[in-house]
């Protein structure tokens, strides 16, 4: 195009006019020396989101919101210790997440997939990246064909760059998990090669496995989870209908797109968003809708796909009155079980009991009464305790604590011994072990002691 328009000025400076050339038409695709580039309408939120699934994805263990405990093998929630004593928290919890990912299925479909999952997020970045080293169309991946790569960027040290920034992105991604299973304290120990007693002895090596999978995966399949083993996509096909969230294409305008494939271009799941179908790999990224928008708002008319949740052949004109329709037709069943899963979980919270007392026999011989109990105390929240302990229901000087004043370690275990005098007088006594915090939280256990002493005469 430059080439050809230096030669037509050459010409007319030369005096020589040639009006075959002159009457042919010349459209310029892109932007206009002097005008403001074209902008994503999706992409950017798109990305803006992205990130901030990858923050949170690191402040939910990191703030203590959500992680495991592998030294109890438990839950912690907002830093106390689940059992399956607390029921209420634990099935409110699973039902409020089960519940919520069915109501995304059925409305917003692959939205998760394009917007969220940091697995897409990733397999982005590295066909970014590739495309950029290696060339436009620049494919690397296990697909049985050869590499294809432009030759202008075939050279050493673009592959060592693309290599060296996959292991990096790998060793960085692989730090995530352990945010799960360790506190930031911890982690950062770890990541600075310092002892710590609270580290498993082989992390090293899971955290090596780690990066090789992850590396693997960003490298040479970047979408094999997604399209085999993604447990998202297969529960999504059980709910996913035809008003779920879709690229939807307005076929009464096709003469506007004959030859023209830029939205196919566009989409880096190589899906013609054309012809989506029920089922298919579109993550609904909009990737290909502002790529035809683009394309027609320098015609000043809009691009010939949208996103909609109506039925693909729905011709109705009230599309906001549809869509409504649609959604509360799918949230009349979920949405009872998310505010149940979120009732239920609050209520948990609310009642859950920070420490934990059981009483149980210290002595275990047959023939002979028991005279010794075993008061158990355990602290389920990560800061430390301090307990006071007091027996009710027998009389002043016919027991003895090991101590009444008991420190508590963060999630940790103590155990008290109660004893009883054996000239205790005959019968059968209802004591109650009472535990009381600083943090006004006060619990109780019952027992039945039964002393076979008998009175002298």
């Amino acid at each position: 195009m430059k080439q050809i328009r230096q030669g037509i000025n050459l010409n007319m400076a030369s005096g020589v006019k040639y009006k075959s050339i002159s009457s042919i038409p010349v459209k310029v695709i892109g932007t206009v020396v002097g005008s403001k580039p074209a902008y994503s309408e999706y992409r950017w939120k798109r990305r803006l989101l992205q990130m901030l699934a990858l923050i949170l994805v690191v402040l939910i263990p990191a703030s203590g919101l959500f992680r495991i405990d592998p030294g109890a093998a438990a839950f912690v929630v907002l830093d106390r210790q689940i059992w399956l004593a607390d029921f209420s928290l634990v099935t409110g919890a699973w039902l409020f997440l089960a519940s919520s990912l069915v109501l995304l299925y059925s409305t917003a479909g692959t939205v998760f997939c394009g917007w969220v999952c940091p697995q897409n997020t990733m397999a982005e970045w590295a066909n970014n990246l590739t495309h950029k080293l290696l060339g436009k169309h620049a494919e690397v991946s296990l697909t049985g064909e050869a590499p294809r790569v432009a030759g202008a960027k075939n050279k050493i040290m673009n592959w060592m760059l693309l290599g060296v920034a996959f292991l990096g992105a790998a060793m960085f991604f692989a730090l995530i998990p352990l945010f799960y299973f360790y506190p930031p304290s911890v982690v950062w120990s770890f990541v600075i090669l310092q002892e710590n007693a609270k580290l498993a002895g082989s992390l090293h090596w899971i955290y090596a496995v780690c990066v090789v999978i992850i590396f693997i995966d960003i490298a040479l399949i970047r979408h094999f989870w997604c399209r085999y083993a993604c447990i998202y996509r297969v529960w999504m096909h059980s709910f996913k209908t035809k008003q779920t969230l879709h690229v939807a294409y307005d076929a009464s305008r096709s003469d506007e797109c004959v030859k023209c494939n830029y939205c196919v271009t566009s989409c880096f799941i190589d899906l013609d968003p054309r012809k989506t179908d029920i089922y298919d790999s579109c993550i609904n990224c909009g990737d290909c809708v502002d790529a035809c928008n683009r394309l027609h708002n320098k015609q000043g008319v809009p691009g010939l796909l949208r996103f909609d949740m109506l039925e693909r052949t729905n011709k109705s004109v009230n599309k906001f009155r549809g869509v409504a329709i649609s959604l509360f037709a799918r949230m009349g069943w979920t949405t009872p079980f998310v505010v149940l899963g979120a009732t239920m979980f609050i209520w948990g919270l609310w009642s859950y009991q920070p420490y934990h007392v059981a009483v149980g026999n210290a002595d275990i011989q047959q023939g002979r009464t028991i005279q010794e109990y075993r008061i158990a105390l355990a602290n389920k929240m990560y800061h430390s305790a301090e307990l006071h302990v007091r027996v009710l229901g027998l009389p002043p000087g016919s027991y003895q604590l090991s101590a009444e004043d008991i420190k508590l370690s963060p999630v940790g275990r103590e155990s008290l011994v109660l004893s009883i005098a054996r000239d205790l007088p005959r019968g059968l006594y209802s004591i109650v072990v009472e535990v009381s915090a600083g943090d006004t939280w006060m619990g109780r256990f019952p027992v039945q002691h039964f002393s076979e002493q008998r009175r002298k005469l």
